[in-house]
């Protein structure tokens, strides 16, 4: 991870890790939570993700607490290949590290099951795609 100033204006960004299989997307998400002054890092897939945490390999901190980065918020692709959103959500949400952290669905997929399990299962909101600037500007105030 890289951080290009250490100003600390720049410290108290929210940060938002987005994961999305699909390069255009994760790059169009990265653009919007970085117009509302969000520090962003994307993943390409669930494990990918998790090892971002520091919760690959069931490892959930094993002494990198510093090279793991403090996170605000998770947005993530349901569809993915792998793992997708509901399994990496479970996988988030069993850890004492990064339970509280909120994290939203986003997807394409609009099945009312769906979209019940990943909120049972603790995501903040399932988000139709694509991702808007109102959409964005909604979640700022929920970022922890």
């Amino acid at each position: 991870m890289e951080v290009c100033s250490s100003s600390k204006e720049e410290m108290e960004q929210p940060h938002v890790l987005v994961i999305d299989d699909c390069r255009a997307t994760r790059m169009i998400i990265t653009l919007l939570f970085k117009k509302f002054s969000c520090k962003v890092t994307n993943a390409e897939s669930g494990f990918e993700a998790l090892e971002i945490l520091g919760l690959s390999d069931d490892k959930q901190t094993s002494g990198n607490d510093n090279k793991i980065p403090k996170v605000n918020m998770i947005s993530t692709d349901y569809n993915m290949p792998g793992m997708n959103g509901y399994e990496l959500l479970k996988k988030i949400k069993e850890s004492s590290t990064m339970k509280d952290v909120p994290v939203v669905i986003v997807s394409s997929n609009s099945d009312p099951t769906l979209i019940n399990n990943c909120i049972e299962a603790g995501a903040l909101m399932f988000i139709p795609k694509p991702l808007k600037p109102s959409d964005v500007e909604k979640l700022m105030p929920m970022m922890k």
